[in-house]
């Protein structure tokens, strides 16, 4: 999974893959959803106050909501010592998903991130990512951990734009 970027004056894969260049110029997929670029990718993550953590813990999959911050190409968010913690601990594969849909119309984009999650641990990024303003959900937590996903891929798709 990767993003492609646009390619203006190139009609894409077309034939039979059924993909091409949608006029806003981002490229489609095969179910006619524009694909979207890395930049539009972390733009539209920053945009949205919530997405959704998978990891897997105790050899289960498990998909948890939690707030985040866009921090240059990862994702960062805090959380208490528990599930989330110790699969960051192990710098272990995460995924990381939010998504935004107008139900008025019927419009909308998703966006994944892949990659290692890590604990941060340098204080001047802790510090960095604490004046963002960005708190656990779990107010009672007396020392939350700031967690990273550094991608290995990005991937977005959104519904066609209408002229």
């Amino acid at each position: 999974m990767t993003t492609l970027p646009a390619q203006p004056g190139k009609a894409g894969l077309i034939g039979r893959f059924g993909w091409g260049c949608a006029m806003s110029g981002y490229c489609t997929d095969h179910a006619g959803l524009e694909i979207l670029p890395f930049e539009e990718c972390l733009r539209l993550l920053a945009s949205v106050p919530v997405g959704r953590v998978g990891f897997i813990a105790d050899g289960e999959l498990v998909i948890l909501p939690v707030n985040h911050v866009v921090d240059g190409p990862n994702v960062a968010f805090r959380t208490a010592h528990g599930s989330k913690l110790a699969a960051a601990d192990g710098q272990n594969l995460a995924t990381f998903e939010a998504d935004h849909y107008n139900e008025q119309t019927q419009s909308g984009w998703s966006v994944v991130v892949t990659g290692r999650a890590e604990v941060i641990e340098a204080e001047a990024d802790v510090q960095r990512l604490t004046r963002r303003g960005l708190h656990p959900w779990a107010t009672a937590v007396q020392h939350p951990y700031w967690i990273r996903i550094r991608p290995t891929s990005v991937s977005g798709r959104q519904t066609p734009r209408t002229a």
